[in-house]
């Protein structure tokens, strides 16, 4: 069958976006596996698909390269947010459905906010034991978990430039720890001001991403513990086209979480399965 497919990239993370509310595609994870090739398909960090919600206007379902269902996806969903009112699915201020959850965005000229589910599990400075030694971790599940580590508690006087994501990240993806499902993992630098760049290995995709909007959640909010820095905080992905975040804190807790960046079209076509 013929499908038609929109192209899209928030921030760098870029996805294969297509309208299947008719549900022409059934099997989901194996079309995954081959839009999101990058050889032998369109390429692409995830496949996006909006279908028919009783709550909302539409529902987003996310899965990852690898075929695996991804759950929640800050930069998708501001993504398919885009898709939706450019299609004229959904206005300016929508809510859609995700993981049995209503995520409300708005819709402004230059970018797409998104609110997120408030955070769990938030921990800061546990130790885990690697074959190189003991590294501090932080933690925190945003809609996915995530480890967020400082280059300042890795081994040598390193930047972020020059930490080997892959091969660090790879380790405590599939750390013992964090089985059965794994863990994404976000390494960090103060970028000055009330800023942070991050680089992530994202889980699913298994490989360093440009961005990851749950991550960069992640980073501001362990940031924020570890640096005293205030929303919103700009993050600052590996494409370097940053992304805000803003949350509020009462008596320890987090919530309001709001993703704020850019979202764009970057070409649309179809494709024969």
């Amino acid at each position: 069958m013929r499908i038609e497919f929109t192209k899209m990239t928030g921030a760098g993370n870029d996805f294969v976006v297509i309208d299947n509310r008719a549900k022409r595609i059934r099997a989901a994870s194996k079309v995954a596996r081959i839009l999101c090739d990058r050889r032998w398909g369109i390429g692409a960090d995830g496949l996006l698909l909006l279908e028919k919600s009783r709550v909302a206007p539409y529902k987003m379902m996310y899965y990852n390269a690898d075929g695996s269902y991804g759950g929640m996806c800050g930069n998708g969903g501001r993504c398919i947010a885009w898709f939706a009112f450019k299609k004229g699915i959904a206005g300016k201020t929508h809510e859609f459905e995700a993981l049995d959850h209503a995520y409300a965005v708005k819709i402004r000229k230059n970018e797409v906010v998104l609110t997120m589910k408030d955070p769990r599990n938030l921990r800061i400075g546990d130790d885990i034991l690697l074959d190189s030694g003991k590294l501090r971790i932080n933690s925190i599940d945003t809609g996915s978990p995530h480890l967020v580590v400082s280059v300042q508690d890795l081994p040598g006087d390193l930047s972020l430039n020059d930490v080997d994501v892959l091969g660090i990240g790879r380790k405590l993806r599939f750390h013992s720890h964090f089985l059965p499902s794994g863990t994404n993992v976000n390494f960090v630098e103060r970028a000055g001001g009330n800023a942070i760049r991050i680089r992530t290995y994202e889980r699913g995709v298994e490989d360093e991403t440009l961005a990851c909007g749950t991550g960069s959640i992640a980073s501001a909010i362990v940031g924020a513990r570890l640096w005293n820095l205030k929303s919103p905080v700009e993050v600052i992905p590996k494409s370097k086209m940053p992304l805000r975040v803003a949350f509020s804190e009462k008596d320890g807790v987090i919530g309001q979480v709001q993703l704020a960046g850019p979202a764009s079209v970057v070409y649309t076509g179809r494709i024969e399965l």
